[in-house]
């Protein structure tokens, strides 16, 4: 027979047994508990950074005289710009110097004389949303500066503006060694257009499907944003954005050729209407681009 001591022996081998291993699942539990925590807040913050910061564009076109231009351009980047950039949401700044001359004559332009013709200079301002952009708007803005400020807007001749949002973007391959950041593109083609209702979900599917994934995936293509318009002239607007004037000219043109805008080969360019004298390629000249 068992001795009442040795009973009680394994009596307490067993519940100790027992506790530990109760004890070692809790553990086990709340270990994979914390890692399951730990790997969806990773995940959280990778689709955080993942996401853009810069969803709202302030794009303005324009011309200027050549008497008192350099005096503009001065105060414009020394002044004006930085002034945006400590506004709220308010994120990146360039300009732009258009380098196509001619407007293109295998594309249909808007006739209306109400549209303002600029398009030699080009300013994007890019922000957290275009809601940004209502509060203060922009005319609110200019109605604010000084005197020497209004003058120097004066200067601008045909100036065109669109406020938009972006609604597709598409990351080329030369963005992952873009080291500039949240900055406009060295290169950048601009083309703002409206089009006919029945064939604006064509547009768009042939945007997201083709055109766009052609130029992401060539070597000097930082990446693409297709726009719709909360303020202005164009309903819809596309963003190209290279590395260089070298890589746009070997590349940009290919890749339009083998991403038809419409279903399958179908095309729907000729139904566009484009601003006047767009779309248009541009260099940035401020911020200086540094040299390689």
């Amino acid at each position: 027979m068992i001795s009442h001591d040795e009973k009680t022996r394994r009596q307490r081998r067993n519940f100790l047994k027992t506790a530990g291993v109760a004890a070692m699942a809790f553990v086990a539990t709340k270990d994979a508990y914390a890692q399951s925590a730990h790997g969806k807040a990773a995940s959280q913050g990778a689709r955080r950074r993942d996401e853009p910061a810069d969803r709202g564009l302030w794009i303005t076109w324009y011309d200027l005289p050549e008497n008192g231009r350099d005096t503009y351009l001065s105060w414009l980047h020394e002044s004006y710009l930085p002034a945006l950039l400590k506004r709220p949401g308010y994120l990146w700044v360039a300009h732009y110097a258009t380098q196509n001359a001619e407007t293109r004559s295998d594309l249909h332009h808007v006739e209306d004389p109400k549209v303002p013709t600029g398009f030699h200079y080009i300013l994007l301002i890019g922000a957290k949303d275009a809601g940004v952009f209502g509060n203060p708007a922009p005319i609110e803005i200019h109605a604010a500066l000084p005197e020497q400020g209004k003058k120097m807007l004066a200067m601008r001749i045909g100036e065109r503006v669109n406020l938009m949002t972006e609604t597709s973007r598409c990351e080329g391959h030369a963005g992952n060694t873009y080291k500039e950041g949240l900055t406009g593109a060295p290169c950048v083609q601009v083309g703002s257009f409206n089009c006919a209702a029945e064939y604006e979900e064509e547009m768009h599917a042939g945007y997201v499907q083709q055109r766009m994934p052609a130029h992401c995936s060539t070597g000097s293509c930082i990446g693409v944003r297709k726009l719709n318009s909360v303020a202005g002239w164009a309903k819809h607007a596309i963003l190209y954005e290279y590395a260089s004037l070298e890589g746009f000219n070997r590349d940009y043109a290919g890749a339009n050729a083998k991403s038809p805008l419409g279903f399958k080969e179908h095309s729907i360019v000729p139904m566009l209407i484009h601003a006047p004298n767009g779309p248009n390629m541009a260099l940035r000249i401020w911020p200086p681009v540094a040299k390689a």
